[in-house]
């Protein structure tokens, strides 16, 4: 299930790198194949793997975005294409169901709050040439909506003493989610389109659905496996 899912989105995300179809398909295959051989690699690989995907979520996208993501760096997307959708099908499969339902839940809260606020408060554009509808204000009350949601979850699960630490990491994955949102909403830009697809008829792509969470995913995988060895 989780291969077919990377093959989808790998081919979306081909498709955004203006490759043609049967390219993309073959692109979806490579993506499928090298998940299959990363979660087959072991533990070490794996996790060598959820360092490069923080790395490159924490440090290399946010100076691409401000540098700009346009067409003639199609190549590079293609490339990038493997560390977004790998690591994060990777966490996907390795992670308990439970752990995964608790980061994700995050990234929907922190979704939802943005919107809400973005609406009711937002007058600072966030990344105008990206998204338009982004603010400022929307992103701080997504990362508060997902660290309320972090402190209320940690404090019910592990009692108060481990609240800040789940404030902590909630921070920075809200944080994330944001840069994950904004790095797909720059592919479908420099490609012209609205959507990363069509394969959920009124909801876009595969992409459009998993933005924030390719990125969140593989770094809550590298943090649990730091903070429970």
């Amino acid at each position: 299930m989780v291969a077919l899912l990377a093959a989808a989105g790998a081919h979306e995300w081909a498709r955004l790198c203006g490759l043609a179809n049967p390219v993309a398909w073959l692109y979806a295959a490579a993506a499928a194949i090298a998940y299959g051989a990363l979660l087959a690699s072991g533990e070490p690989a794996m996790r060598l793997a959820f360092v490069a995907a923080a790395l490159f979520w924490m440090l290399v996208v946010p100076i691409w975005l401000a540098r700009g993501v346009d067409r003639a760096q199609r190549l590079a997307l293609g490339v990038a294409g493997f560390v977004v959708l790998i690591p994060a099908a990777v966490a996907l499969a390795r992670l308990q169901p439970a752990r995964v339902l608790q980061v994700l839940v995050l990234v929907w809260v922190a979704d939802t709050a943005a919107y809400f606020i973005g609406r009711a408060w937002g007058r600072r554009k966030l990344a105008p040439a990206i998204s338009p509808s982004k603010t400022w204000e929307g992103a701080w009350g997504g990362i508060a909506g997902a660290v309320a949601y972090a402190i209320i979850g940690g404090t019910f699960l592990t009692g108060v003493r481990a609240w800040p630490v789940y404030a902590v990491v909630a921070l920075l994955l809200g944080a994330i989610s944001i840069v994950g949102d904004l790095f797909e909403s720059a592919a479908k830009r420099q490609a012209g389109v609205k959507d990363s697809g069509s394969l959920l008829p009124g909801h876009g792509g595969i992409l459009d659905r998993v933005d924030s969470a390719t990125a969140v995913l593989p770094v809550a995988a590298l943090l649990l496996s730091l903070l429970n060895p």
